[in-house]
Protein backbone atom coordinates (compact mmCIF):
# COMPACT_ATOMS: atom_id res chain seq x y z
CA UNK A 1 0.00 0.00 0.00
CA UNK A 2 1.04 3.45 -0.86
CA UNK A 3 0.46 5.76 2.36
CA UNK A 4 0.80 9.98 2.54
CA UNK A 5 1.42 11.44 5.66
CA UNK A 6 0.03 15.13 5.43
CA UNK A 7 -0.69 18.14 7.32
CA UNK A 8 0.28 21.34 8.74
CA UNK A 9 3.81 22.65 9.67
CA UNK A 10 4.30 21.68 13.55
CA UNK A 11 1.09 18.82 13.69
CA UNK A 12 3.39 16.49 14.53
CA UNK A 13 3.36 14.56 10.78
CA UNK A 14 6.83 13.49 10.53
CA UNK A 15 6.69 12.46 14.13
CA UNK A 16 3.30 10.11 13.79
CA UNK A 17 4.92 8.99 9.92
CA UNK A 18 7.78 7.73 11.51
CA UNK A 19 5.81 5.80 14.65
CA UNK A 20 4.14 3.85 12.00
CA UNK A 21 6.91 3.14 10.16
CA UNK A 22 8.87 1.61 13.08
CA UNK A 23 5.02 -0.10 13.63
CA UNK A 24 5.42 -1.76 10.37
CA UNK A 25 8.76 -2.70 10.72
CA UNK A 26 7.93 -4.17 14.70
CA UNK A 27 4.83 -6.57 12.53
CA UNK A 28 7.81 -7.24 9.97
CA UNK A 29 5.82 -5.57 7.15
CA UNK A 30 8.08 -4.92 4.23
CA UNK A 31 8.37 -0.95 4.40
CA UNK A 32 9.94 1.77 2.03
CA UNK A 33 10.14 4.96 3.90
CA UNK A 34 10.06 8.27 1.80
CA UNK A 35 11.18 11.99 3.05
CA UNK A 36 9.39 13.99 0.47
CA UNK A 37 9.07 17.26 3.06
CA UNK A 38 10.53 20.09 2.25
CA UNK A 39 12.55 20.11 5.86
CA UNK A 40 13.78 17.05 5.88
CA UNK A 41 13.31 15.26 9.05
CA UNK A 42 12.41 11.61 8.81
CA UNK A 43 15.79 10.79 9.27
CA UNK A 44 16.02 11.85 12.58
CA UNK A 45 12.87 10.76 13.54
CA UNK A 46 13.84 7.11 12.54
CA UNK A 47 17.11 7.31 14.87
CA UNK A 48 19.71 8.83 12.53
CA UNK A 49 21.86 11.25 13.87
CA UNK A 50 22.34 14.51 12.23
CA UNK A 51 25.26 14.03 10.38
CA UNK A 52 23.58 10.79 9.35
CA UNK A 53 20.44 12.12 8.20
CA UNK A 54 22.35 14.64 6.18
CA UNK A 55 24.50 11.67 4.32
CA UNK A 56 21.35 10.29 2.72
CA UNK A 57 21.35 10.47 -0.92
CA UNK A 58 19.12 12.69 -2.51
CA UNK A 59 16.71 11.38 -4.92
CA UNK A 60 16.61 14.62 -6.98
CA UNK A 61 20.45 14.30 -7.47
CA UNK A 62 19.59 10.75 -9.25
CA UNK A 63 16.69 11.94 -11.53
CA UNK A 64 19.08 10.95 -14.84
CA UNK A 65 19.97 7.26 -12.99
CA UNK A 66 16.40 6.99 -12.15
CA UNK A 67 14.92 8.36 -15.24
CA UNK A 68 17.51 5.86 -17.64
CA UNK A 69 16.64 2.90 -15.31
CA UNK A 70 12.75 3.31 -15.69
CA UNK A 71 12.60 4.20 -19.31
CA UNK A 72 13.79 0.65 -19.79
CA UNK A 73 13.11 -0.47 -23.69
CA UNK A 74 9.75 2.08 -23.82
CA UNK A 75 9.77 2.61 -27.26
CA UNK A 76 7.39 5.30 -26.93
CA UNK A 77 10.22 7.46 -24.74
CA UNK A 78 13.05 8.62 -27.32
CA UNK A 79 15.40 9.62 -24.50
CA UNK A 80 15.37 9.41 -20.80
CA UNK A 81 16.38 13.06 -21.51
CA UNK A 82 12.32 13.92 -22.60
CA UNK A 83 10.87 12.29 -19.08
CA UNK A 84 9.49 14.80 -16.57
CA UNK A 85 7.92 13.58 -13.19
CA UNK A 86 4.77 12.45 -14.78
CA UNK A 87 5.73 10.80 -17.55
CA UNK A 88 3.96 6.85 -17.13
CA UNK A 89 5.31 3.79 -17.90
CA UNK A 90 3.90 1.68 -21.08
CA UNK A 91 5.33 -1.49 -22.47
CA UNK A 92 9.06 -1.86 -21.62
CA UNK A 93 9.02 0.49 -19.27
CA UNK A 94 10.92 -0.85 -15.79
CA UNK A 95 9.09 -0.78 -12.86
CA UNK A 96 10.09 -1.16 -9.42
CA UNK A 97 9.09 -3.19 -6.35
CA UNK A 98 9.14 -2.68 -2.66
CA UNK A 99 11.29 -5.70 -1.68
CA UNK A 100 13.29 -5.68 -4.70
CA UNK A 101 16.98 -5.03 -5.34
CA UNK A 102 17.60 -2.41 -8.02
CA UNK A 103 19.82 0.59 -9.37
CA UNK A 104 17.56 3.15 -8.23
CA UNK A 105 17.11 1.72 -4.49
CA UNK A 106 21.06 0.93 -4.67
CA UNK A 107 21.75 4.89 -5.44
CA UNK A 108 19.02 6.37 -3.75
CA UNK A 109 17.80 4.35 -0.46
CA UNK A 110 19.60 3.34 2.53
CA UNK A 111 18.73 0.52 4.81
CA UNK A 112 17.64 1.29 8.72
CA UNK A 113 17.74 -1.43 11.25
CA UNK A 114 14.59 -0.42 13.70
CA UNK A 115 14.74 -2.84 16.52
CA UNK A 116 16.82 -4.89 14.46
CA UNK A 117 14.28 -4.58 11.27
CA UNK A 118 15.03 -3.36 8.11
CA UNK A 119 13.69 -0.24 6.33
CA UNK A 120 14.33 1.50 2.99
CA UNK A 121 14.79 5.05 3.93
CA UNK A 122 14.35 7.46 0.39
CA UNK A 123 15.04 11.07 0.47
CA UNK A 124 14.02 14.17 -1.79
CA UNK A 125 17.07 16.08 -0.14
CA UNK A 126 17.05 19.73 0.75
CA UNK A 127 17.56 22.73 -0.72
CA UNK A 128 21.21 23.66 -1.75
CA UNK A 129 22.57 26.97 -1.72
CA UNK A 130 22.31 26.71 -5.76
CA UNK A 131 18.73 26.20 -5.61
CA UNK A 132 17.87 29.19 -3.22
CA UNK A 133 15.52 32.12 -5.48
CA UNK A 134 15.81 29.70 -8.42
CA UNK A 135 14.22 26.22 -8.01
CA UNK A 136 10.60 25.45 -6.26
CA UNK A 137 10.58 22.34 -3.77
CA UNK A 138 8.17 20.47 -6.30
CA UNK A 139 12.02 20.29 -8.75
CA UNK A 140 12.73 18.05 -5.53
CA UNK A 141 9.43 15.88 -5.32
CA UNK A 142 9.44 15.35 -9.08
CA UNK A 143 11.84 12.71 -8.79
CA UNK A 144 9.38 10.50 -5.80
CA UNK A 145 6.60 11.13 -8.89
CA UNK A 146 8.00 9.67 -10.83
CA UNK A 147 9.33 6.86 -8.81
CA UNK A 148 5.38 6.27 -7.50
CA UNK A 149 4.03 5.97 -11.24
CA UNK A 150 6.42 3.42 -11.77
CA UNK A 151 6.29 1.09 -8.62
CA UNK A 152 4.33 -1.83 -8.07
CA UNK A 153 3.34 -2.47 -4.93
CA UNK A 154 1.02 -5.62 -3.38
CA UNK A 155 -0.66 -6.60 0.19
CA UNK A 156 1.82 -6.30 3.09
CA UNK A 157 3.98 -3.58 1.52
CA UNK A 158 4.22 -0.34 2.15
CA UNK A 159 5.28 3.07 0.73
CA UNK A 160 4.91 5.69 3.28
CA UNK A 161 6.20 9.09 2.47
CA UNK A 162 6.11 12.16 4.59
CA UNK A 163 4.57 14.70 2.49
CA UNK A 164 5.54 18.31 2.60
CA UNK A 165 3.60 20.68 4.74
CA UNK A 166 0.31 22.16 4.47
CA UNK A 167 -1.77 21.84 0.94
CA UNK A 168 0.78 22.61 -0.83
CA UNK A 169 1.47 18.74 -2.09
CA UNK A 170 -1.72 19.46 -4.58
CA UNK A 171 0.76 21.68 -6.95
CA UNK A 172 1.28 18.18 -8.65
CA UNK A 173 -0.75 14.99 -8.90
CA UNK A 174 1.22 13.29 -6.43
CA UNK A 175 -1.62 13.35 -4.15
CA UNK A 176 -3.21 11.00 -6.16
CA UNK A 177 -0.56 8.55 -5.85
CA UNK A 178 -1.91 6.74 -2.47
CA UNK A 179 -4.21 4.59 -1.23
CA UNK A 180 -4.74 6.03 1.94
CA UNK A 181 -3.72 10.01 3.28
CA UNK A 182 -3.41 10.44 6.93
CA UNK A 183 -3.81 13.77 7.54
CA UNK A 184 -2.50 15.13 11.27
CA UNK A 185 -4.39 17.70 12.65
CA UNK A 186 -4.37 19.15 16.07
CA UNK A 187 -7.45 20.45 17.69
CA UNK A 188 -7.48 23.68 16.85
CA UNK A 189 -8.73 26.15 14.13
CA UNK A 190 -5.56 26.27 12.66
CA UNK A 191 -5.19 22.61 12.72
CA UNK A 192 -8.24 21.50 11.21
CA UNK A 193 -7.55 24.10 8.28
CA UNK A 194 -5.11 22.32 6.32
CA UNK A 195 -7.97 19.29 6.73
CA UNK A 196 -10.60 21.38 5.12
CA UNK A 197 -8.54 22.65 2.20
CA UNK A 198 -7.48 18.89 1.30
CA UNK A 199 -10.93 17.52 1.66
CA UNK A 200 -12.20 20.13 -0.64
CA UNK A 201 -9.12 19.84 -3.38
CA UNK A 202 -9.27 15.61 -2.54
CA UNK A 203 -12.80 15.80 -3.33
CA UNK A 204 -13.41 15.23 -7.09
CA UNK A 205 -10.20 12.16 -7.17
CA UNK A 206 -11.27 9.78 -5.03
CA UNK A 207 -8.65 10.11 -2.29
CA UNK A 208 -8.87 8.25 0.73
CA UNK A 209 -8.42 10.65 3.62
CA UNK A 210 -8.19 9.81 7.32
CA UNK A 211 -7.69 11.99 10.15
CA UNK A 212 -5.41 12.24 12.90
CA UNK A 213 -6.14 13.81 15.84
CA UNK A 214 -2.56 14.45 17.41
CA UNK A 215 -1.22 16.19 20.84
CA UNK A 216 -5.23 15.79 22.33
CA UNK A 217 -5.48 16.31 26.01
CA UNK A 218 -8.69 15.79 27.05
CA UNK A 219 -12.85 14.65 25.86
CA UNK A 220 -13.04 18.61 24.89
CA UNK A 221 -10.31 18.08 22.33
CA UNK A 222 -11.53 14.55 20.92
CA UNK A 223 -15.30 16.64 20.90
CA UNK A 224 -14.13 19.04 19.01
CA UNK A 225 -12.02 16.90 16.45
CA UNK A 226 -15.44 14.75 16.02
CA UNK A 227 -17.13 17.95 15.27
CA UNK A 228 -14.76 19.05 12.28
CA UNK A 229 -13.59 15.92 10.69
CA UNK A 230 -16.86 13.47 11.38
CA UNK A 231 -16.58 10.38 10.22
CA UNK A 232 -12.88 11.56 8.86
CA UNK A 233 -11.78 11.00 12.25
CA UNK A 234 -9.82 7.39 12.78
CA UNK A 235 -7.76 7.82 16.14
CA UNK A 236 -6.65 10.19 18.34
CA UNK A 237 -3.15 10.42 20.07
CA UNK A 238 -1.77 12.22 23.07
CA UNK A 239 1.26 13.13 25.11
CA UNK A 240 4.06 10.50 24.97
CA UNK A 241 6.89 10.23 26.95
CA UNK A 242 8.36 7.59 24.57
CA UNK A 243 8.40 10.62 21.68
CA UNK A 244 9.86 12.56 24.48
CA UNK A 245 12.48 10.08 25.08
CA UNK A 246 13.74 9.84 21.28
CA UNK A 247 13.23 13.78 21.01
CA UNK A 248 16.09 13.72 23.51
CA UNK A 249 17.89 11.02 21.85
CA UNK A 250 17.57 8.42 24.36
CA UNK A 251 15.17 5.87 22.60
CA UNK A 252 13.93 3.23 24.38
CA UNK A 253 13.08 -0.07 22.21
CA UNK A 254 9.64 0.59 20.55
CA UNK A 255 7.99 -2.19 22.44
CA UNK A 256 7.83 0.16 25.26
CA UNK A 257 5.82 2.68 23.51
CA UNK A 258 2.11 3.06 25.39
CA UNK A 259 -0.17 0.63 24.62
CA UNK A 260 -2.73 3.36 23.63
CA UNK A 261 -0.88 4.67 21.34
CA UNK A 262 0.35 1.02 20.03
CA UNK A 263 -3.18 0.32 19.77
CA UNK A 264 -3.71 3.74 17.63
CA UNK A 265 -0.75 2.49 15.05
CA UNK A 266 -2.39 -0.74 14.80
CA UNK A 267 -5.69 1.16 13.73
CA UNK A 268 -3.45 3.23 11.16
CA UNK A 269 -2.34 -0.03 9.69
CA UNK A 270 -5.70 -1.82 9.46
CA UNK A 271 -7.34 1.35 7.60
CA UNK A 272 -4.25 1.45 4.92
CA UNK A 273 -4.58 -2.34 4.83
CA UNK A 274 -8.72 -2.04 4.38
CA UNK A 275 -8.13 0.22 1.30
CA UNK A 276 -6.35 -2.17 -0.43
CA UNK A 277 -9.62 -3.85 -1.50
CA UNK A 278 -10.81 -0.30 -3.04
CA UNK A 279 -7.71 -0.21 -5.30
CA UNK A 280 -9.12 1.39 -8.71
CA UNK A 281 -6.09 0.61 -11.09
CA UNK A 282 -7.83 1.78 -13.94
CA UNK A 283 -8.51 5.08 -12.25
CA UNK A 284 -4.97 5.37 -11.32
CA UNK A 285 -3.71 5.30 -14.45
CA UNK A 286 -6.25 7.77 -15.91
CA UNK A 287 -5.57 9.88 -13.37
CA UNK A 288 -1.39 9.49 -14.19
CA UNK A 289 -2.55 9.81 -17.74
CA UNK A 290 -4.64 13.62 -17.12
CA UNK A 291 -1.68 14.99 -14.67
CA UNK A 292 1.46 14.08 -17.60
CA UNK A 293 -1.07 15.65 -19.99
CA UNK A 294 -1.62 19.13 -18.23
CA UNK A 295 1.95 18.96 -17.31
CA UNK A 296 3.42 18.54 -20.98
CA UNK A 297 1.11 21.48 -22.26
CA UNK A 298 1.96 23.37 -19.35
CA UNK A 299 5.38 22.99 -19.68
CA UNK A 300 7.04 19.90 -20.10
CA UNK A 301 6.83 20.15 -24.31
CA UNK A 302 8.34 23.29 -24.25
CA UNK A 303 10.94 21.97 -22.14
CA UNK A 304 11.83 18.63 -23.76
CA UNK A 305 11.16 19.83 -27.50
CA UNK A 306 9.04 17.08 -27.79
CA UNK A 307 5.08 16.10 -27.71
CA UNK A 308 5.16 14.12 -24.23
CA UNK A 309 1.96 12.78 -25.23
CA UNK A 310 3.15 10.40 -27.52
CA UNK A 311 4.95 8.48 -24.10
CA UNK A 312 0.90 7.32 -23.29
CA UNK A 313 0.56 3.71 -23.98
CA UNK A 314 -3.39 3.57 -24.47
CA UNK A 315 -3.14 -0.20 -23.53
CA UNK A 316 -1.22 -0.06 -20.12
CA UNK A 317 -2.60 -0.38 -16.72
CA UNK A 318 -0.40 -1.12 -13.53
CA UNK A 319 -2.56 -4.10 -12.37
CA UNK A 320 -2.62 -6.34 -9.02
CA UNK A 321 0.29 -8.41 -8.78
CA UNK A 322 0.12 -12.20 -9.38
CA UNK A 323 3.01 -14.13 -8.17
CA UNK A 324 5.19 -16.14 -10.94
CA UNK A 325 8.60 -17.09 -11.19
CA UNK A 326 10.14 -15.87 -14.46
CA UNK A 327 13.83 -15.65 -13.57
CA UNK A 328 14.07 -12.36 -15.32
CA UNK A 329 15.88 -10.17 -13.15
CA UNK A 330 14.57 -6.52 -13.83
CA UNK A 331 10.22 -5.70 -13.36
CA UNK A 332 9.58 -4.79 -17.00
CA UNK A 333 6.18 -4.06 -19.17
CA UNK A 334 5.36 -6.14 -21.84
CA UNK A 335 2.72 -5.50 -24.27
CA UNK A 336 0.11 -7.72 -24.58
CA UNK A 337 -1.88 -6.43 -26.96
CA UNK A 338 -4.31 -3.70 -27.67
CA UNK A 339 -6.41 -4.56 -24.54
CA UNK A 340 -3.77 -5.61 -22.21
CA UNK A 341 -0.38 -5.58 -21.70
CA UNK A 342 1.76 -7.61 -19.12
CA UNK A 343 4.35 -7.44 -16.31
CA UNK A 344 7.04 -9.75 -15.52
CA UNK A 345 9.51 -9.84 -12.95
CA UNK A 346 11.60 -12.42 -10.87
CA UNK A 347 8.98 -13.21 -8.58
CA UNK A 348 5.71 -11.15 -10.60
CA UNK A 349 3.52 -11.15 -13.66
CA UNK A 350 1.57 -8.00 -14.01
CA UNK A 351 -1.93 -7.77 -16.01
CA UNK A 352 -2.77 -4.46 -17.63
CA UNK A 353 -5.53 -3.33 -19.07
CA UNK A 354 -7.26 -0.55 -21.25
CA UNK A 355 -7.77 2.97 -19.44
CA UNK A 356 -10.54 5.32 -19.88
CA UNK A 357 -11.08 8.76 -20.51
CA UNK A 358 -11.91 11.09 -17.72
CA UNK A 359 -12.25 14.83 -17.08
CA UNK A 360 -9.95 15.96 -13.90
CA UNK A 361 -8.19 18.61 -13.00
CA UNK A 362 -5.00 20.79 -10.87
CA UNK A 363 -2.36 22.80 -11.27
CA UNK A 364 1.07 21.45 -13.33
CA UNK A 365 3.99 22.63 -11.91
CA UNK A 366 7.82 21.87 -13.53
CA UNK A 367 9.89 19.70 -12.22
Amino acid sequence: MKIAFVGKGGSGKTTLSSLFIRHLAANEASVVAVDADINQHLGAALGLSEDEAAALPALGAHLPLIKDYLRGSNPRIASADTMIKTTPPGAGSRLLRVTEDNPVYAACARTLLLDGEPVRLMATGPFTESDLGVACYHSKVGAVELCLNHLVDGPDEYVVVDMTAGSDSFASGMFTRFDVTFLVAEPTRKGISVYRQYKEYARDFGVTLKVIGNKVQGPEDIEFLQDEAGEDLLVTVGHSDWVRSLEKGRPAAFELLEATNRLALQALQDAADDSYAQRDWVRYTEQMVHFHLRNAESWGNAKTGADLADQIDPGFVLQETVAQETGIGDTVAQDGGAQDAVTQDAGAQETLVSPRSDSLRPTPQPA
